[in-house]
This record gives structure tokens, C-alpha cells and sequence, in this order.
């Protein structure tokens, strides 16, 4: 039959876009009741459509107060370690030094172990340093388990460049530095920014790790897991949508520029 064959000719494309549709359908479900006005304190079933929380999304008290700390602890646990996490890469890739295959293989543990072994093994460092349970501890643990994600990221983007580019540098005659600013960098970039952007969603999005460390410091998350315990207040939905739109709006910046770069490269080599 034609829609059989049609249906097998397009198996792998259906597929994707049933996965794809899953993934997303959550995201759906908050955008649709981030309009919704509830009756009591539970936002889990369509009463009617309003805007009052898209109106004043810092209605809830404290939430906007642990969102913004959620994101500063981001920010900084991003450029932790990212600069960090870049060069490890780097050095795991160019050089060759005693001990290279072991430190390629401790890098993989954070990700492969289970988050509350992690979380309570920092648990147990900070306190027999005996550091105050807070911000600080919480940013130290973020980079930690941050870093083997950057390194991955990178590491796979350094093993992929030509070193002819950069001989051809030398032979021109730019120094070391200018060679890394001017060659090595860019052609980095885009697995230091793959690195960067993975580092802030794991570290906006983490609570096992931050739970166990944070002591009296509330995040995003651990409001939003405390606000379930008393009721889900509406502009949790809101901000939900507000940070999924904005994720993609930079994915489809990022591929956008990335068009117009093969454009130009490619009319320019014609």
C-alpha cells in the first residue's frame, strides 16, 4: 500500500519527531498553565485563562529573590568552569605527561556517578573543613560537578582541529598568544560555548547537589520543590516559559549565525 511505503521510507524522520514531541510536550504544559487561574492553592487543573501572573511574576514572596540567586550562582559557576574546564581540555589533548590516563578517567566520574553520592561526599569535605554551609559552598560544588561536562565538550571540539592551521600561523610569523587569540580560539569556540551553556543549565537546574550543601540558601529549584509541598503558585509556569523561550531563542540565534557563516565562507571560496 502507498501509506505503508510511505510510512517506511519516513520511518527514521516520524520517529524523531515523535521523540521530539514527547521531550517537549512538559514545556507545552507549563507555557498553557502559566495562563491559567487556579482555584486554591494547586495549579493543576484549567480553571480559566488570565494573565495576572505574566502581569507580576514576583508576586510569590521570595521566589524572584532565589530565582536571582540561582542565576548568579550560574554565571559564576559557568565561568568557573569554563575557563577551568577549557584548559584541562587543552592540556589532556596537546600534552603528554605522567598520570594523562588516570585524569582522563577521573573526569568521567562526576557524570557517571549518582548525584546524591556526590552531594554527600561534598557534604562530608565541607564540614570536616568545617566551612559555612552557603553560597560559597554551593558555587565550589556547582563548578566541581560542572568542570567534566566543559571538559568533554571541549576536549571533543580541541582532538577535531587541524594543527596545520595553526603551523601555518607560526610560519607567518605570529607569536604564541597571537596565534591562540587569532587561530586557536575560534576554532575552539564553539565547544567552549557548547561547555559554557551545558555548565549554567546543570547548575540553574541542579537541587540534589545544592539541597545537601546549601544550609540556610534557597535556589529556583529548592523553592520551586518547597512550593509543591504547600501549593504551585502560577508564576512558577511563568518563569518556567520565560527561561524554555529564551533557551531557544539562543539556540535559533546560534544556528542562525551559523548559516550566515557557511554562506560567507561558501560565497567566498566561490
Amino acid at each position: 500500500m502507498p501509506v505503508l511505503r510511505w510510512i517506511r521510507r519516513n520511518l527514521v524522520v516520524i520517529a524523531g519527531l515523535l521523540t521530539l514531541a514527547y521531550m517537549i510536550l512538559p514545556n507545552i504544559v507549563v507555557m498553557v498553565f502559566s495562563f491559567n487561574k487556579p482555584k486554591g492553592r494547586f495549579n493543576y487543573a484549567w480553571r480559566e485563562f488570565s494573565l495576572d501572573a505574566w502581569k507580576d511574576p514576583c508576586g510569590v514572596a521570595d521566589m524572584c529573590g532565589s530565582l536571582s540567586l540561582s542565576l548568579q550562582i550560574a554565571f559564576w559557576a559557568t565561568l568557573g568552569a569554563t575557563a577551568l574546564g577549557t584548559m584541562i581540555a587543552f592540556a589532556l589533548v596537546r600534552y603528554r605527561f605522567r598520570a594523562r590516563g588516570a585524569i582522563n578517567s577521573l573526569i568521567f566520574l562526576p557524570m557517571a556517578m549518582p548525584e546524591v553520592v556526590m552531594a554527600a561526599s561534598l557534604l562530608t569535605l565541607f564540614l570536616n573543613m568545617g566551612a559555612k554551609l552557603g553560597f560559597w559552598t554551593v558555587l565550589i560544588a556547582h563548578i566541581m560537578f560542572c568542570l567534566s561536562f566543559v571538559v568533554t565538550a571541549v576536549k571533543a571540539r580541541v582532538m577535531s582541529m587541524d594543527p596545520r592551521l595553526e603551523e601555518a600561523a607560526r610560519d607567518l610569523y605570529a607569536g604564541p598568544v597571537q596565534t591562540f587569540v587569532r587561530v586557536t580560539l575560534p576554532i575552539a569556540a564553539p565547544g567552549i560555548a557548547a561547555g559554557a551553556l551545558l555548565a549554567f543549565a546543570l547548575s540553574f537546574d541542579d537541587f540534589i547537589i545544592t539541597n545537601f550543601n546549601a544550609g540556610s540558601t534557597v535556589t529556583f529549584p529548592m523553592f520551586v520543590w518547597g512550593s509543591a509541598q504547600r501549593g504551585t503558585p502560577v508564576q512558577i509556569n511563568v518563569i518556567g516559559t520565560a527561561m524554555f523561550v529564551l533557551a531557544v531563542l539562543m539556540v535559533l540565534v546560534g544556528q542562525l549565525i551559523a548559516s550566515r557563516r557557511k554562506s560567507s565562507a561558501r560565497h567566498g571560496n566561490a
